[in-house]
């Protein structure tokens, strides 16, 4: 999956600079180009484009999942094992409020995966996942 092209998404925020901490230093993404009104970031080696746009927000749909709430307009990244548990450590440690606490799904079966769901400063709903077994990502 090394070889895949970037993606490129783009979705509303509130305010420019509570982004810019968010994802810069909490979730270590670099900054790339912005100008007044928009900022981009290197989003584990994709482009995710924010646009200062605070009135489109409003209450989002869920859909359950597992027997809980899962924003229906989400985004993320799929870690490394390793590296998604010190994710979870590091948001525990800085008392982000979870949708969705960090847990495990498919314990001992294809597809086992690690998840957690958050909100960014402007309330974009984000998942971040991880496989115990790559290779499974597309297997039911």
């Amino acid at each position: 999956m090394a070889d895949l092209p970037p993606f490129h998404l783009a979705a509303p925020i509130k305010d420019k600079e509570q982004t810019r901490s968010f994802y810069a230093d909490l979730l270590n993404c670099t900054t790339g180009r912005e100008a007044d009104t928009w900022i981009d970031f290197d989003f584990f080696g994709h482009q995710l484009s924010f646009h200062v746009k605070p009135e489109a927000f409003a209450t989002e749909a869920t859909n359950k999942v597992d027997g809980k709430d899962v924003p229906v307009r989400h985004f993320g990244a799929i870690l490394p094992w390793d590296e998604w548990h010190q994710l979870a450590d590091r948001l525990r440690n800085h008392n982000i409020d979870f949708i969705i606490d960090p847990y495990i799904r498919f314990e001992g079966e294809i597809g086992e995966q690690a998840t957690m769901f958050f909100t960014d400063p402007s309330g974009n709903a984000l998942e971040f996942k991880s496989f115990k077994n790559p290779d499974s990502i597309f297997q039911s």
